[in-house]
């Protein structure tokens, strides 16, 4: 006999409408299996699927299990603030006004609201970054496989570096925006390796080169349509070099995930990901201490990140709203 469990599908990072990354949330995962939360996280075949459960620590408000099409992971970026959205839009109220904390397999999250002033539509939610598990450059085999997977020159990564705290992302910081833009991944070839690149735009505004949508056939097996770049020739007839793709508010850097391997071998909005470049970056003097991200431009998205740090500790935000509402019939 199947139960009806509140549900929500949440756009995270969004800048827009259903401009972030959707997130399924069953707000009463208890008496459910491994095997069934696996199996309705690969049936909804978005990037992840969270199911809140009593915390069983007492500081924290609830414990929230995260799933992918394929596995569980300990910790998610954009789960972690799309859960913690449905939560407080369900009624949830934190115990410590000061903010919310969240457990999961990595241990205690704190999620903080983030006022941007005017109405409580524009507030943002923020998340502490977790410390890295795994950091240290890349291994040069390792290093070698992302840059022939990317299609990269070895002189277009400016560093790069183990970003390891749930999800294993190899990173590059590349040359710049552009160039991000521009990647046209073997997914192929890339299976078995997780990859962020990150690049800085270097003009005034939110620059991108011009899209065309791939046909079905020049698509990756398994994946859905994404964009890609019109040819040379094309883009020396065009009279303007660079237009934009989507609207989207101004941003300092532009990133792209590539998760080979998942339903969905590109992100559209990765908060575990920029969480390991907000620490990399910023602990290095490779960016500055508070910067905008836009993601999932190739997707068609414009999805928008805020990385800020605050003395040892790194925080990660954005605006989440409810999508989609009502009850979901499991087991």
């Amino acid at each position: 006999m199947s139960i009806a469990r509140p549900y929500q599908q949440v756009d995270v990072f969004s800048s827009g409408p259903y401009s972030g990354n959707g997130l399924a949330v069953v707000l009463n995962g208890e008496d459910l299996t491994d095997e069934q939360m696996l199996n309705f996280a690969n049936w909804t075949n978005l990037a992840e699927t969270a199911f809140l459960l009593p915390a069983t620590e007492p500081t924290a408000d609830y414990r929230v299990r995260i799933f992918t099409t394929t596995t569980e992971l300990p910790f998610a970026g954009h789960p972690t603030l799309g859960a913690a959205h449905a939560w407080l839009q369900s009624g949830g109220v934190p115990k410590n006004p000061a903010g919310i904390i969240q457990q999961c397999g990595a241990g205690l999250i704190e999620v903080r609201r983030v006022p941007t002033g005017g109405s409580s539509d524009l507030e943002r939610l923020a998340f502490k970054a977790p410390a890295l598990v795994r950091t240290g450059e890349l291994e040069p085999d390792v290093l070698e496989w992302a840059i022939s997977g990317l299609g990269l020159a070895p002189e277009d990564v400016l560093a790069h570096q183990w970003l390891v705290n749930g999800p294993n992302f190899a990173g590059l910081l590349l040359r710049d925006a552009d160039l991000v833009l521009g990647l046209e991944p073997d997914y192929q070839a890339l299976q078995g390796l997780e990859v962020g690149v990150i690049g800085a735009f270097t003009n005034a505004g939110i620059p991108a080169p011009s899209y065309d949508p791939q046909t079905r056939s020049e698509r990756p097996a398994g994946a859905r349509e994404e964009l890609r770049a019109v040819s040379a020739a094309d883009e020396r007839r065009s009279s303007q070099r660079f237009r934009n793709v989507v609207t989207g508010a101004p941003a300092d850097y532009e990133v792209r995930a590539f998760i080979p391997g998942e339903g969905l071998p590109e992100d559209p909005a990765t908060g575990s990901l920029n969480a390991g470049f907000g620490i990399w970056l910023t602990e290095s003097g490779l960016a500055p201490e508070n910067y905008t991200v836009r993601q999932g431009t190739r997707l068609g998205r414009s999805a928008i990140l805020h990385v800020d740090r605050s003395g040892a500790d790194v925080w990660i935000s954005g605006h989440a709203v409810t999508c989609i509402e009502g009850v979901v019939h499991l087991p």
